[in-house]
């Protein structure tokens, strides 16, 4: 609120409004004298009570809270479309130490597996290249916010000087967001679905590197998404075609009947960020990666 000619009150949006801000009361309300009953919870304002919000019955209310939060912060920073990159915490960057491997078996894996950090590096390098040409309003990148490859594409979103996404959620083991997020694109979730919501409302393409259970979660969603007709259908990019192979057989599913055979379709592999670039430059028709039709 700022005061305009005549002393008015005006928002921030220009709009004339008289009436006391909620934050001018909330500050109001924690400056009066300490008594037994303003020191009472019922004496504290609603919506700045936490106690309150975090009742059983309020979680439609945060549900919404934490739809509204993000997504507010987005379209005030004007960021239209994004990259979304899914994959494993747990690969390190080459050279690294493979702090998760539980015996030697997945500590070489693992340390093996350091290729697809670069490769996720590479490829948000490339988004966000593309980026810049819209003022990095398109092609934004976002992850997880986490460490292994969540940290390669934030790291290589920064590498080129653009911002990205981190959409991290709270677990019961310690995961701040990586050193490679946009600080005031950082956004923590309680609610999983809503955090979903957010990776998927501006998708222009989906990465997929090999990962865990949380990776696995997340292709099954956007491809149930896609096959169900419930989201356009758009570059969903499975990096490491050896990998998913040899723990998925779609064909098999395809075989059983359970799919469609041309659902097989509705996935690209690749190995390599360039390959991954060209799917999505050719799916939006871009010339010399200088243009976008609009899709």
């Amino acid at each position: 609120m700022s005061k305009g000619k005549n002393g008015r009150l005006r928002r921030k949006d220009g709009v004339w409004d008289p009436l006391k801000t909620s934050s001018a009361d909330k500050q109001r309300a924690e400056s009066v004298p300490r008594t037994p009953q303003s020191m009472s919870p019922s004496y504290r304002l609603a919506y700045a009570d936490e106690d309150f919000l975090c009742r059983e019955e309020l979680r439609p209310i945060r549900l919404q809270l934490e739809l509204l939060k993000t997504e507010m912060s987005l379209a005030e920073r004007g960021i239209k479309s994004t990259v979304v990159m899914f994959g494993g915490a747990r690969i390190p960057a080459p050279g690294a130490n493979a702090w998760a491997a539980r015996n030697d078996v997945q500590r070489a894996n693992l340390e093996a597996a350091s290729v697809y950090y670069e490769e996720a590096r590479k490829f948000a390098r490339l988004c966000s290249r593309y980026s810049a040409g819209f003022d990095f309003h398109e092609y934004v990148v976002v992850t997880g916010g986490g460490p292994g490859v969540m940290e390669a594409g934030n790291r290589g979103a920064a590498e080129e000087g653009a911002p990205s996404i981190g959409l991290n959620i709270v677990l019961p083991h310690e995961q701040a967001p990586n050193a490679y997020v946009t600080p005031e694109l950082s956004f923590n979730f309680h609610y999983f679905a809503i955090r979903k919501m957010h990776f998927m409302v501006r998708a222009k393409a989906i990465a997929v590197f090999p990962g865990g259970f949380g990776t696995l979660d997340e292709l099954f969603e956007c491809l149930t998404l896609i096959q169900t007709g419930r989201m356009e259908r758009l570059p969903l990019i499975l990096f490491g075609e050896k990998f998913w192979r040899n723990i998925i057989n779609f064909e098999a599913l395809a075989e059983f009947g359970t799919i469609a055979p041309d659902d097989v379709n509705l996935i690209s592999f690749v190995d390599t960020a360039d390959e991954a670039w060209k799917i999505v430059a050719d799916f939006y028709e871009h010339d010399n990666g200088h243009h976008d039709n609009g899709h």
